[in-house]
């Protein structure tokens, strides 16, 4: 590991513990040349996602995109900023775990709304809104009477 301070290429590692939930490691190094001590941190390398768009073009998986329309349809609403940050986590696991290496944003859209359902409804319908594209009164109807016959079960 390539020393921050004098680009020696000769470290050790002091410490070594788990980071992120056990998502990585993170290490503590000193320099063998000049003694300096800096952090590193050791994460598994995971094979890029690619999203297939309704127009059929593709694009790599952005966990924040998903992330940033998640903050859109909770703006104003009590949800924590780290409830969708494990959110958006756990659908880019539940992504990573289906072992395809393409997904479709119909599907994405899908888990965001079944994750969303369950921690604020009026954050959910604001989601399905844009995503479904609403086209009129009705449609929005018949959404807010599925979400009322599931409260019901």
């Amino acid at each position: 590991m390539k020393c921050p301070y004098c680009s020696n290429l000769e470290s050790k590692v002091v410490d070594s513990r788990p980071a992120d939930e056990g998502a990585s490691i993170r290490r503590r190094r000193e320099c063998l040349a000049c003694g300096k001590r800096f952090t590193t941190y050791e994460t598994m390398e995971s094979l890029p996602l690619v999203v297939v768009k309704k127009d059929g073009s593709r694009q790599s998986f952005d966990k924040d995109k998903v992330l940033r329309g998640m903050i859109r349809a909770c703006e104003k609403r009590p949800v924590t900023m780290d409830r969708l940050v494990k959110i958006a986590d756990q659908i880019e696991q539940e992504i990573q775990n289906s072992l395809e290496r393409e997904t479709s944003t119909e599907k994405i859209g899908e888990l965001v709304m079944r994750y969303m359902k369950d921690v604020d409804e009026v954050a959910y319908v604001r989601f399905a809104s844009v995503y479904r594209q609403f086209k009129d009164i009705d449609t929005f109807m018949d959404e807010l009477n599925k979400l009322l016959a599931d409260k019901q079960k």
